[in-house]
């Protein structure tokens, strides 16, 4: 059943993926024309509340399984069948869509776990390699964290399909993309090479909300598009220079809008016209109800005065730093909730 308002998006040049594996989400997304998926804690929590996976968790529960070990098992068994349904795509386009990610465990970047950035390295490298194995659609998605970063050029070395995600700024998006590159030249073909980059955009308004209150009216809100088209632009033109038989994507994440005096659309409109967009559930929702057609914004730049005006406001590195401190923590938190959501559900489903 295909949607007026999604469907110009997609044509506008948007490939549309959906931040959830809920099956049901997934059915109606794949309707409108999504072609790909991502998971997350958060996601896994609220299905296992929901109650329509008591089944899985008392088997995995009889089979003596801890905590821990339903909580993977589980996001594992979730995962998978959302490739199933997003697998038709991938096999149609040859890989250049159709995927779904699977989030490395949080807890490596816990603060509170006194843990060499070594050790996160090697954890990292053998985590991604160990739940891409026997995939064909399932990118693993891994933080542009010190540790996740130093781990991926030997994941992409040994031919994992990487999605960096947790990215605010140039620097760790270069970062991030050269150490891909460096792995993926080490393969023995690049056939079958793909990569993409999750650059935050809410977030960063959130921030400039917060720490720029001098910016006008005009250009408040609006330095997360600028960031987030600029990444899009660096990423055209490096992989136009260094061409391969897959698209090396952005994907626009954090679309979800954070004020109320925002349309709920704003991100999704202004950066329509190339590459991924991972979008809420009820952000794709209200796009479907807005009535709206979108057309191509993801390389129109907002005026000179504004751009100056942002620039000239806004503290990068303090930015990246006051975000990534949030995003660790917003990374952690969600994981050690679903493994007590696990205990919760234990505690109903043995009584």
């Amino acid at each position: 059943m295909s949607n007026s308002s999604i469907q110009s998006l997609i044509d506008s040049g948007t490939n549309l993926y959906l931040d959830s594996i809920d099956p049901t989400l997934v059915a109606q997304n794949l309707a409108w024309g999504a072609v790909g998926a991502t998971s997350n804690p958060i996601i896994v929590s609220a299905l296992i509340r929901s109650g329509r996976f008591d089944t899985s968790i008392a088997n995995y529960i009889a089979l003596g399984q801890d905590d821990l070990t339903i909580a993977w098992n589980l996001t594992d068994e979730l995962v998978r069948e959302a490739q199933k349904s997003f697998h038709p795509i991938w096999q149609r386009t040859q890989g250049n869509a159709g995927w779904v990610s699977f989030e490395l465990d949080p807890l490596l970047e816990d603060p509170e776990v006194d843990m060499p950035h070594t050790q996160r390295v090697e954890k990292y490298i053998s985590l991604g390699k160990h739940w891409a194995a026997g995939h064909d659609n399932r990118m693993i998605k891994v933080p542009a964290t010190p540790a996740g970063l130093d781990a991926l050029e030997e994941l992409a070395a040994a031919g994992v399909t990487l999605n960096v995600t947790l990215i605010f700024t140039m620097r760790q998006y270069n970062l991030a993309k050269d150490a891909v590159w460096r792995g993926a030249k080490r393969r023995n073909s690049l056939s079958q090479f793909k990569s993409v980059y999750s650059i935050f955009v809410s977030r960063i308004d959130q921030y400039t909300g917060e720490n720029c209150k001098q910016l006008s009216p005009a250009s408040q809100g609006l330095y997360g598009i600028l960031n987030a088209k600029r990444i899009w632009a660096a990423n055209q033109q490096f992989w136009k220079a260094n061409p391969t038989p897959l698209k090396q994507e952005i994907i626009f994440a954090s679309t979800g809008t954070k004020s109320a005096a925002d349309s709920p659309w704003k991100y999704v409109a202004a950066l329509a016209g190339s590459d991924i967009q991972t979008n809420p559930p009820d952000t794709n929702a209200l796009v479907a109800a807005s009535g709206q057609t979108f057309a191509r914004q993801v390389d129109a730049m907002p005026s000179e005065p504004l751009t100056k005006e942002l620039d000239a406001a806004v503290d990068v590195p303090h930015l990246e730093k006051t975000l990534m401190e949030q995003g660790v923590a917003k990374f952690v938190a969600p994981q050690k909730q679903l493994i007590q959501t696990i205990q919760e559900k234990r505690s109903l489903l043995t009584r």
